[in-house]
């Protein structure tokens, strides 16, 4: 069931990617929320996602989130950022929250 979800949002993805094609792109940047974590778990094949996201329009910005970005999706990267947490509504007692955290 997940690895079905992954393929669906990975399509829909792509299709974004490509509306970025040619003269009048439809977007200036696609947010991949969390693409680490279905890599991570290999709900997608990794080759497929890094092959793809190197052949990228190049004026398009794709911003991958999630813990645990993978070797080779790093290499690929022009940017690669580290966040940590300081302060978290989780320790203060709230719950996991819908759009927020999944």
């Amino acid at each position: 069931r997940d690895i079905a979800a992954a393929r669906r949002a990975w399509d829909a993805s792509k299709q974004m990617i490509e509306a970025c094609r040619g003269p009048d792109p439809a977007y200036d940047m696609v947010i991949l929320d969390e693409l680490n974590i279905v890599l991570r778990y290999d709900s997608l094949p990794l080759d497929e996602v890094v092959a793809y996201l190197r052949d990228k329009p190049e004026m398009l910005h794709v911003v991958v989130t999630g813990r645990n970005a993978k070797e080779p999706l790093v290499e690929a990267a022009d940017l690669v950022t580290e966040m940590t947490m300081i302060k978290h509504p989780f320790r203060s007692g709230v719950r996991a929250q819908k759009g927020i955290e999944f």
